[in-house]
Order: structure tokens, then sequence, then C-alpha cells
């Protein structure tokens, strides 16, 4: 069943979930989830390991297919889109970061895949690099940061393609508190001010008060 607090009504525009379950083998990871997602907006996924919360993330993005349910933006059925052609971004809980590429090629990777030209590449890659609190990093190299900076270059080019919905899977796993506190905040902010809708994973629920607009919390399901 839905959790009990999900939203009731649907967004005009925003993304909307209905119906969700997958099943591993002999257990249902989930389990008949629906939610709603308003543009602009962010919402904390909350629950314990197991609960569901990065499957769900990756059923949005498209990297798994439900068993049953939808997924949709707006008006506009995902749930058979490609995942390249979802206009998802993610930031994962290792960055996955190029090592072989610099701090303004990682942040301008997928624009260099849309085909963007050079020029507004390095114009948008300043851009995100001002707004993360990285300015004159562009030429940095992925091994000479910090674990903090890792994350800032990590959601910049998460960003960079103007993803419709950005995805955080547990952003802020590894960071000693004053640090994840700190950068927990600016997250919010940076959603904010970009006014990007975004679905945040977390088991924290300090972390899911600082960073969303709402919260939904997901009960580890049952094996059939």
């Amino acid at each position: 069943m839905p959790p009990p607090d999900s939203p009731v009504g649907v967004p005009t525009t925003g993304l909307r979930v209905e119906g969700v379950s997958v099943t591993f083998g002999h257990r249902r990871v989930l389990d008949n989830i629906s939610l709603t997602v308003d543009e602009g907006h962010t919402l904390a996924l909350l629950g314990p390991s197991g609960s569901g919360k990065s499957t769900l993330l990756r059923v949005i993005a498209g990297l798994i297919t439900p068993d049953t349910g939808t997924v949709s933006w707006g008006d506009v059925d995902l749930t058979t889109v490609a995942t390249h052609r979802r206009n998802v971004g993610m930031v994962f809980q290792d960055e996955q970061l190029f090592a072989h590429i610099s701090v303004g090629g990682n942040i301008a990777f997928g624009l260099k895949m849309a085909k963007v030209p050079a020029a507004d590449r390095r114009a948008r890659v300043d851009e995100l690099l001002e707004l993360v609190g990285l300015d004159g990093f562009a030429g940095r190299q992925i091994t000479d940061l910090s674990g903090g900076e890792a994350k800032r270059v990590a959601l910049a080019r998460a960003l960079a393609p103007r993803p419709r919905v950005l995805l955080l899977d547990e952003p802020l796993t590894g960071l000693d508190r004053d640090l994840h506190d700190r950068l927990a905040t600016e997250i919010r902010d940076i959603l904010h001010a970009t006014a990007t809708t975004a679905i945040h994973v977390t088991h924290d629920p300090q972390e899911a008060e600082i960073v969303a607009d709402r919260t939904i919390r997901l009960a580890t399901a049952e094996h059939l």
C-alpha cells in the first residue's frame, strides 16, 4: 500500500508515481507505492535500509522496470521511455565522477553528450561552479578534491543538463556531521535557487527536514 502520509491529489505539473511494485526473486521491495512531487519542490524519501528507497529512484530514472504501476511527468507517461530520454539527473552515494577528466569536464559531460556547443558548455560549467561554491575549479583534477568538494561537483554535473527531475541517493553518506549538515543546507538552497524538482533519499530524519519541503516514509515490504 502507499505510505500513510502520501499526498492526496495530483499536480498538474510535476512527477507522479502511481501503484509501483517491484519484486526481486521472492522479495517484494516496493508494494503499490504512489507519490507526487510538485514542480520545483523537493521530496525526501526516508526509511531504513531495505525499504526500497534506492529502487524507487531507479524506477523513476528508468533503470528498473516496475512489475506494476506508472511514472509520469504531468500528463506524459514515462514508464516505457528510455532512461536517456527522460531528462532525469542522478547523484549517487559515491559520486561516480570520472577520475581521468577534470572538474570542468565532469560537469560538462552530459552537455557534451547532448551536443551543446563548446562555448555554451563552458558558460554553464562556470555558472554551476559559482553556484556550488567552487568558482575557479574547472581545471582541477578529481583526485585533488576533498570529500565535500567531490559531492559539490557531482551535484553540479547532475544539474548541468537542467533535468526535469533530480534524484539524490543518499548523497551525503560518509561525511562528518558538521560538513554533512552544511552541505545539506547548501543542497536545499541550490535546489530552491534553481527551482529544481527533486527526490532526496536518506535514512536521516534531520537531513530530510533540512533538505526537503515534504517527507514520505517508506517501510520495508514483506516477503512473498
